[in-house]
């Protein structure tokens, strides 16, 4: 088997770095929605109305500010030519961001392909592939319950933050440590919810998949990534760095967090989230999964479907009691003004993305931040989101 270089480093201020593998970036929700999101779905698509940019150069005009620096923000709807697109700050037109756990939905989507391959069997024992890494303790876990984050794995242990001290954001660590740290870090203590039951984001979870496509492939899972998405899609602008690469093509802004300039940092998160890409690309992907170009009609199915599981006390983008991540790296979000969208958030220092469409595709969104790290840059996504969704009742 093939191996890729070692890997991996960590995110923003202490609460940042753990919450880009835990909890993503917090969305606006409405909870009376969220408890029938098949029926609002409908509804709102239904009322959807033309994208007004109004709203949205207002939000950008008033960046950057002491917590944005800059900003990104691309919106289509459907029947409409070109993208409406909006910057704010130093960020130059088609720039290169870091994705995050954007990436997850990459990652989810080329399992998913290997599941249809029946390389991958979705209900069998992760511990059945990856006998080494996968403690007995956590032998009924299945690879359905790592995509849809109802393993209960433990949360990540000994990620690099802060208190490593100056240039922390380029430091490493291997997918392989990533996991066993988190494991070894459990040892011995209580251990988490039964397999299924509960529904806890966790980026562990993705590490594991990761290793996984490269155990039934033979093949790095970068080559695996460029062969089965990148290339198909002619995303020419989007990649998963090598783990000794930390520059970003241009063009692209230039982040700091604290004063610290963290445009060059460590591709820590690998198929978790360490991906870097453009708007268009993301766009390009999200239309073609969402279009079923990507998968067969089951695991189209899949990619879609969210597990009847509680909600984990720390998944605060799922309201209601009710889980919102899918089996295909996607999230759930009904807004406040009942329009549902599909799509995935995404964090790494100085730098916060998001990408989200309705699931008819009538409006897609894709959006690049560049949070100082001065306060939570939550308000701004939901701002974001609300302005490219807005469903026209009071245009």
């Amino acid at each position: 088997m093939r191996r890729r270089p070692s890997v991996f480093t960590r995110s923003a201020v202490i609460g940042v770095a753990l919450a880009a593998v835990t909890a993503g970036v917090v969305l606006p929700v409405s909870a009376a929605a969220a408890a029938s999101p098949r029926a609002s779905r409908a509804a709102a698509a239904a009322r959807l109305a033309p994208f007004d940019p109004a709203p949205m150069r207002e939000l950008l005009a008033g960046l950057p500010d002491p917590v944005v620096a800059g900003a990104l923000v691309e919106v289509r709807h459907a029947g409409s030519g070109r993208p409406w697109a909006g910057y704010a700050g130093e960020v130059p037109r088609g720039a290169h961001f870091r994705i995050g756990s954007v990436t997850k939905a990459f990652t989810s989507t080329v399992v998913l392909q290997l599941v249809a391959e029946r390389r991958i069997a979705l209900d069998a024992p992760v511990r059945r592939y990856l006998p080494e890494l996968i403690p007995a303790a956590y032998e009924e876990v299945t690879v359905r319950q790592l995509l849809d984050h109802t393993s209960g794995l433990p949360a990540p242990a000994g990620i690099p933050g802060p208190a490593d001290g100056p240039g922390w954001w380029l430091k490493s660590l291997s997918p392989e440590q990533v996991v066993r740290a988190a494991f070894a870090n459990a040892a011995g203590g209580e251990k988490g919810p039964r397999p299924g039951a509960v529904q806890q984001y966790n980026g562990v979870n993705t590490f594991v998949v990761g290793l996984l496509v490269e155990k039934v492939t033979g093949h790095t899972f970068t080559e695996e990534l460029d062969r089965r998405l990148i290339r198909p899609l002619g995303l020419r602008d989007t990649s998963l760095p090598a783990a000794s690469d930390t520059t970003i093509a241009a063009p692209h802004a230039r982040p700091s967090l604290g004063g610290d300039e963290v445009t060059e940092q460590s591709p820590w998160a690998w198929a978790e989230g360490g991906m870097i890409s453009t708007a268009a690309d993301l766009d390009r992907f999200l239309t073609a999964l969402f279009r079923g170009r990507l998968l067969p009609p089951a695991e189209q199915r899949l990619a879609f479907t969210v597990p009847d599981a509680a909600n984990g006390p720390d998944n605060k983008n799922c309201v209601n009691g009710t889980a919102c991540y899918s089996i295909g790296g996607l999230m759930r979000v009904t807004l406040d003004n009942g329009v549902t969208v599909w799509g995935k958030t995404g964090s790494q220092p100085g730098w916060t993305t998001g990408m989200f469409a309705t699931r008819d595709l009538k409006r897609r969104a894709v959006y690049s931040l560049n949070p100082t790290g001065a306060a939570s840059e939550r308000p701004y996504v939901m701002a974001v989101l609300k302005a490219a969704f807005a469903d026209g009742s009071a245009a």
